[in-house]
């Protein structure tokens, strides 16, 4: 019979320890690395509205603002590319008022949605004395307090290499596929536009082109430039910006004046391709300036998609 080891009972505690210390630095790292936590979760948020705090609020120009708000952790936004959400609040008449934005946030930005939007003040425009009523109640919040949101919404659906399906205003759902596309956008009308475009260059299979025309008073009005020239600056030979302002200053390299055939044509048609047009921004831009200039060119209500 062997003899007993005496020492056994000596490095069993220690033994004990070591795994405890492990299993305990195993947990930690589980609970703080997000990248080992497995996907994020996607949200559900279609059924009701549900309130939101805002966590941020950036000013992008004199009348633009961008409004951050917090997701519950962990989970993404996930809304289809071309859908936008729909903001809600009671005004003080207890009125409910709704609108519709596009987030300029991706689907795979963890636990908060962010929308561009200009604050449509009171006594600003002669039309409209009263201002906007979501615009300024969002400029009126502070950090912490809460939206009530819901989406998705809308009448359009991009999946991906110039596939997307559209439902026109009275029309039954059509799909549609192209190889290239032109975009026409005036002022916050930029944010659908943003949306599809970071999901074509941000996917290494859609190898769709884009021509944009982007329309503002004056050249401070223009949002998001720096993020639009720097993707032009990565997809030369697939992405091509073009500005128009109301207001051209002196030695302004770009357009002045509304979007028109000739501008159309210089600088979103690309020849030879299955193109299609995507537009969205103030209704009399897109109704008298837009859609006369494809007309003129021989594009038919088939070839464009108004947001």
């Amino acid at each position: 019979m062997e003899p007993v080891d005496s020492s056994a009972g000596e490095w069993l505690p220690t033994l004990a320890l070591a795994l405890a210390i492990f299993l305990g630095s195993m947990f930690v790292i589980l609970a703080v690395n997000p990248l080992i936590k497995g996907p994020p979760k996607v949200l559900e948020i279609a059924k009701d509205f549900e309130k939101y705090p805002l966590i941020e609020k950036q000013e992008l120009s004199h009348d633009t603002r961008k409004f951050t708000f917090a997701l519950p952790e962990g989970y993404v936004l996930g809304l289809p590319t071309g859908q936008h959400m729909t903001l809600k609040f009671t005004n003080k008449d207890g009125q409910s008022v709704q609108r519709s934005y596009t987030p300029v946030t991706d689907n795979d930005s963890i636990g908060k949605v962010s929308f561009v939007i200009k604050v449509y003040k009171a006594g600003v425009h002669p039309k409209f004395p009263d201002g906007g009523q979501m615009s300024q109640h969002l400029e009126s919040l502070s950090i912490g307090d809460k939206i009530l949101m819901k989406g998705p919404k809308g009448h359009m659906e991009y999946f991906g290499n110039g596939k997307f399906k559209v439902k026109p205003l009275g029309k039954k759902m059509q799909e549609r596929s192209c190889n290239a596309i032109g975009m026409m956008a005036g002022g916050t009308g930029i944010t659908p536009m943003l949306q599809i475009l970071h999901a074509i260059f941000r996917n290494p299979n859609d190898m769709t082109r884009v021509k944009l025309i982007y329309a503002n008073q004056t050249e401070k009005d223009i949002l998001v430039q720096r993020e639009l020239e720097a993707l032009q600056k990565e997809f030369p030979d697939r992405f091509s910006l073009h500005y128009t302002l109301d207001k051209a200053p002196d030695g302004w390299k770009y357009s002045e004046g509304f979007i028109n055939k000739d501008m159309i044509e210089k600088h979103l048609i690309i020849p030879g391709s299955q193109q299609q047009f995507f537009m969205c921004g103030p209704p009399p831009m897109i109704k008298f300036a837009c859609i006369p200039g494809l007309a003129e060119l021989g594009y038919s209500d088939q070839d464009h998609v108004t947001f």
